[in-house]
């Protein structure tokens, strides 16, 4: 007898993060991540969910919510990493508190070095070459873009970015699945894409979209105030892009819409990649614990949903 599944709450989108042998998924009020430990055996947790935007519902308003969002989420990815790289490694090899805290700061600081100083650096040159601001603006954006692409492609090459790339595809097909209303096994997962709307990947490309068009207001200053005006200006571009995602989520069959997440989609065929039968497995265990976890907490009345969250890269 195929199990019934638990319909999704209508204010609320289920999503998740691939993580390194595992996937997280996440709730509205409880996130939980499945790990493939070196023995095959599989190592499952469960966290509750306290957001500030239940206690102040004013952070729950356009813009704001997609800036919580991201807080949040980077937060829970963060340490979902951690739980990943600590369960999947031998013993032997697995790094301590402190050694994992410098290693996700360096990742930081990667990412604003590449992402961030190099574009603006690059865009400050050719401004003293080129007289309209909107131009090297846009220059600027359209350069983000393309480093973001390469480096996509340059780690997709790796054994290990593979197989996270892998269960990223898991982790689309469970929730699609599941928002099809179908039985959560590896044989019926299976047959549903590895695309998805709501895919952080979408997120990331929105908000390097978006940045063509805000940045090209803010003119040609300095260095200095270029690079940290990028900087401080994440948080609203998060949170702009974020409503696009939302929109994405509620209307999926507006051709308008499609055709906005249309260059995202074409970015996940090379963010994800056909799982492992075991991958989809690691992909329900960590869903179903989500599920059970929230139908525990159901009856108790809980917290008013929060804003929906997107599947992550």
């Amino acid at each position: 007898m195929a199990r019934e599944q638990p319909q999704p709450h209508p204010e609320h989108f289920y999503g998740g993060q691939a993580v390194v042998e595992g996937v997280m998924m996440r709730g509205r009020r409880i996130w939980a991540i499945a790990v493939r430990r070196p023995d095959g055996s599989l190592h499952l947790e469960s966290h509750a969910i306290r957001s500030v935007a239940d206690r102040h519902p004013i952070l729950r308003r356009p813009l704001l919510r997609g800036v919580i969002a991201l807080g949040q989420a980077l937060a829970i990815g963060f340490r979902a990493l951690a739980i990943s790289a600590r369960e999947s490694a031998p013993e032997e090899e697995q790094l301590s508190s402190r050694q994992m805290a410098i290693s996700m700061a360096i990742a930081v600081a990667l990412f604003l070095g590449i992402f961030i100083v190099i574009p603006a650096a690059a865009s400050r040159w050719v401004g003293h070459r080129v007289d309209s601001s909107v131009l090297v603006n846009a220059g600027e954006g359209v350069f983000r873009v393309a480093l973001f692409l390469g480096y996509l492609a340059l780690i997709g090459r790796t054994r290990e970015i593979r197989r996270v790339f892998a269960y990223h595809g898991a982790e689309h097909k469970t929730i699609a699945a599941y928002e099809h209303g179908e039985e959560l096994t590896p044989e019926r997962v299976d047959r549903y894409s590895t695309l998805h709307v709501r895919c952080g990947t979408n997120f990331l490309l929105i908000v390097m979209a978006i940045t063509i068009f805000v940045f090209a207001l803010f003119g040609n200053p300095g260095i200095w105030w270029r690079i940290g005006s990028r900087i401080v200006a994440i948080p609203l571009i998060a949170g702009l892009a974020f409503e696009v995602l939302r929109l994405g989520a509620r209307y999926p069959d507006s051709r308008l819409i499609h055709a906005l997440m249309v260059p995202g989609l074409w970015l996940q065929k090379i963010t994800t990649r056909p799982p492992e039968p075991g991958m989809i497995e690691v992909a329900i265990a960590s869903f179903h614990e989500v599920l059970r976890r929230e139908a525990e907490l159901e009856p108790h009345g809980g917290a008013q949903p929060g804003p929906p969250e997107r599947p992550g890269a």
